[in-house]
């Protein structure tokens, strides 16, 4: 009965109706979920689709709590662990907000207001059942050695361009954070205009900043799509 009742509930094969059909039902959840945050006003309908959707992800949340032991594979310790785990805290904080009992106070409100922010953290479970999304989170693990290397490349690179730009230019740039601030907006070629270089040399600086700045924020994109090739591959094979 566990069992199968972890098949339903975890991405199951694909001529597995009950399962495919949960996971359409959570999707739609999540996105009905998340139609009272969009606005500021609310409603008795927007009360509605709060309470039954909380409900609906306290049940998905025991269920996986009671087949954690599938999940995890460490017998009677999956289900303390379980609950720790990345997902089940997303879960959680999921949920917890729509439990929140409002008193009387304003800083009682405000608390209210600051936990319901929480539940944008419901668009995250959405990751738990899409496929594509999947094979995107699978290409950033296969990818991340790589990914790691251009980030710490890029932060090297912040780094030595805001040590040089601010001994280059010390009046425009006062504090060792304006000039990290600065390298990092060239760095991506966003340039807000705010904090920028006055001096020729410093001006030097700044393009060639720039220009390597396109070549580093090109890298991560290449590798990624170069995983999610890899991933599309696998599923073909499949």
């Amino acid at each position: 009965m566990r069992k199968r009742l972890y098949e339903i509930i975890e991405i199951g094969e694909e001529d597995d109706i009950l399962s495919r059909i949960y996971d359409l039902i959570m999707m739609v959840t999540i996105i009905v979920s998340i139609i009272p945050l969009c606005t500021h006003s609310e409603n008795i309908a927007f009360w509605w689709i709060d309470k039954i959707t909380v409900v609906l992800f306290i049940i998905d949340y025991i269920a996986r709590l009671l087949t954690a032991d599938f999940k995890l594979q460490k017998d009677a310790m999956s289900f303390v662990e379980y609950p720790f785990t990345f997902m089940a805290l997303i879960d959680l904080i999921s949920i917890l907000p729509s439990l929140t009992i409002i008193k009387s106070g304003f800083r009682l409100l405000k608390i209210f207001r600051l936990l319901k922010t929480f539940k944008v953290f419901r668009v995250f479970k959405s990751f738990r059942y899409s496929k594509n999304i999947g094979m995107i989170v699978n290409a950033f693990k296969n990818q991340k050695d790589s990914l790691m290397v251009v980030a710490w490349f890029a932060v090297g690179y912040i780094l030595i361009s805001a040590l040089v730009i601010f001994n280059v230019e010390p009046e425009t740039f006062p504090t060792l954070f304006d000039a990290v601030y600065w390298a990092t907006i060239s760095l991506t070629t966003v340039g807000y205009g705010d904090v920028y270089a006055v001096s020729t040399i410093g001006k030097i600086i700044t393009m060639i900043s720039s220009v390597c700045g396109v070549a580093i924020v090109a890298l991560p994109a290449g590798i990624i799509m170069s995983g999610y090739s890899d991933e599309l591959e696998k599923q073909k094979r499949i």
